[in-house]
């Protein structure tokens, strides 16, 4: 792994890889991506807004999201505009390959040369 490359996918922090796999199958804004990453964790895993549009920027600079202004006039919502964000290709793939590591890491077995 080259260290200090913060484009390598395996250098996806848990908060940007969690933003990202809420993004693999629908476009999302932020207070949808902040509620599935709750409800998927029980609970147990938060983020808030202080911390889930920086990583969005970071992850949106790096390839791997894109975004858009949504459509609906502002009296339809909270007064706001929403801003939606999908996964890109690059991002999908960075998934993949993170999650492709974690299951090889989990199934290791050292050679016997290794030992």
């Amino acid at each position: 792994m080259a260290q200090g490359n913060r484009d390598d996918p395996l250098n996806l922090t848990l908060t940007e890889e969690s933003i990202l796999n809420t993004l693999l199958f629908r476009e999302r804004y932020g207070l949808e991506i902040m509620n599935a990453i709750a409800q998927a964790s029980n609970g147990k895993k938060k983020i808030g807004f202080s911390s889930l549009y920086p990583n969005l920027r970071k992850l949106e600079k790096r390839g791997f999201v894109t975004s858009r202004w949504g459509d609906e006039t502002p009296e339809e919502n909270t007064g706001a505009r929403r801003r939606y964000y999908k996964i890109t290709g690059s991002g999908i793939a960075a998934v993949n390959q993170k999650q492709e590591f974690l299951n090889t890491l989990q199934h290791f077995t050292p050679a016997l040369g290794d030992l």
